[in-house]
């Protein structure tokens, strides 16, 4: 049973998975559906947290819309998930970044990774 289980999951992987970490300010272009078309809505925001493995992969990203803090939360491997594309990498001392959720304005950002 475990077998045939992992077979399945390994069928719904990517094969290219998007290269970014905790802190890194993204572009999600996801799949949305309105009616009997579909189209691409950008989301960008930074990246709170990510968390599990295999298919049931999942980031939040965490982004401010008039004065309004809004989160998504994705699948990794999900087929709405059209790309995510990495606009600035950012320099974090955690995994999870929870405590961005308290902050506003500049106290909200994290400081840019300088390579």
């Amino acid at each position: 049973m475990n077998e045939i289980i992992k077979n399945i999951e390994a069928a719904q992987l990517k094969e290219q998975v998007p290269e970014f970490h905790v802190g890194d300010t993204v572009r999600v272009h996801a799949k949305i559906k309105e009616g009997n078309r579909e189209r691409i809505q950008v989301f960008e925001g930074t990246v709170l947290k990510k968390q599990g493995g295999s298919t049931r992969a999942t980031f939040t990203v965490r982004k401010t819309s008039n004065g309004v803090g809004v989160e998504k939360t994705w699948p990794l491997h999900s087929p709405h998930v059209e790309k995510v594309e990495v606009v600035r990498r950012g320099k974090v001392r955690r995994a999870k970044l929870n405590y961005l959720r308290d902050r506003v304005g500049k106290r909200a950002k994290v400081k840019e990774l300088v390579k």
